[in-house]
């Protein structure tokens, strides 16, 4: 121990209680401190009595003679890597198809805000139903919901989510768990992006700038996932978020196409705003192309 100096000359002082020590104390301690010093000297060259290795406990293994081979650690109960998806040749082409009276779309204005309404400074009508030729219905989200199995990897392109014209573009989309989503204002005016996730985190980012980018991802399926903007009602978007790369979005026409599906038998899910879902089974070949067709219904 290291006993701070004493302002008395001759005197050694106790560090813990202030008063001057003892002769005798002084004696113990200047031996003890010659006797550690000796041993330290000992130590270091080598000499000294070699400490026995210590008893292990009552049925502790013994210790190896040699170093063991590095062994991975054990996944855990259940932990079982997944395995890789396949791809295949086979195809689902359809249409979703509107039947009935075709209803009138809400309509609005964009007058509330300066920069949207030099944007549109007409009557605006929501896409809500969207009728075209054929009576093909568009903005149908179209996707595997049962049947596949695996792993996939997940595109590190990512999908953006653009605030133009004061309007979300697109209306519907789709993209894989974990794949970028990029969000984009390019008006001149405050826009937010409020994700109304329920089974992802929701979100809600403020973007009073043009040009401000944020980038997010959904780490769980969810289809689908309201977005909407909380500074312009009439702003909303959906995106279906699925575990692999099987979906479309139907175009203006109704017409859709799922690519390289393997040969199986598979549910597919159609959803849509105003309409709701529904699901059909397929069984498709390897190199088959299987025809496909929803129809929906108003007040179905």
């Amino acid at each position: 121990m290291m006993i701070p100096p004493s302002p008395d000359a001759g005197t050694i002082h106790d560090p813990f209680e202030g008063g001057p020590l003892p002769q005798d104390a002084v004696r113990l301690r200047s031996r003890f401190a010659a006797s550690l010093a000796l041993s330290l000297t000992v130590a270091a060259c080598g000499g000294g009595r070699q400490e026995a290795p210590a008893k292990p406990e009552p049925g502790a293994p013994a210790a190896a003679s040699a170093p063991a081979s590095p062994v991975s650690p054990a996944p855990p109960p259940g932990a079982v890597a997944a395995a890789a998806g396949a791809t295949g040749s086979s195809v689902v082409s359809g249409r979703a198809l509107f039947d009935g009276t075709i209803p009138e779309n809400p309509k609005f204005r964009m007058g509330a805000d300066a920069t949207c309404a030099k944007s549109h400074p007409g009557e605006m009508t929501k896409d809500e139903i969207l009728v075209g030729a054929d009576r093909g219905l568009a903005n149908v989200f179209v996707w595997v919901k049962a049947g596949i199995t695996g792993s996939y990897p997940v595109p590190e392109t990512p999908v953006v989510l653009d605030q133009k014209g004061c309007l979300y573009e697109p209306h519907v989309f789709g993209l894989q768990v974990g794949q970028p989503l990029e969000l984009v204002n390019s008006d001149d005016t405050l826009h937010n992006v409020h994700a109304l996730a329920e089974t992802n985190d929701a979100f809600n980012l403020g973007m009073p700038k043009k040009g401000m980018r944020f980038t997010r991802t959904f780490d769980k399926p969810e289809v689908m996932v309201k977005i909407k903007c909380d500074v312009h009602g009439w702003m909303v978007s959906y995106a279906g978020i699925v575990p692999h790369p099987f979906f479309a979005v139907s175009t203006k026409d109704g017409a859709f196409e799922i690519r390289n599906l393997p040969a199986g038998t598979y549910t597919l899910e159609a959803w849509h705003e105003k309409l709701g879902r529904q699901t059909q089974k397929v069984t498709v070949g390897e190199k088959e192309t299987k025809p496909l067709a929803f129809t929906f219904r108003a007040g179905a």
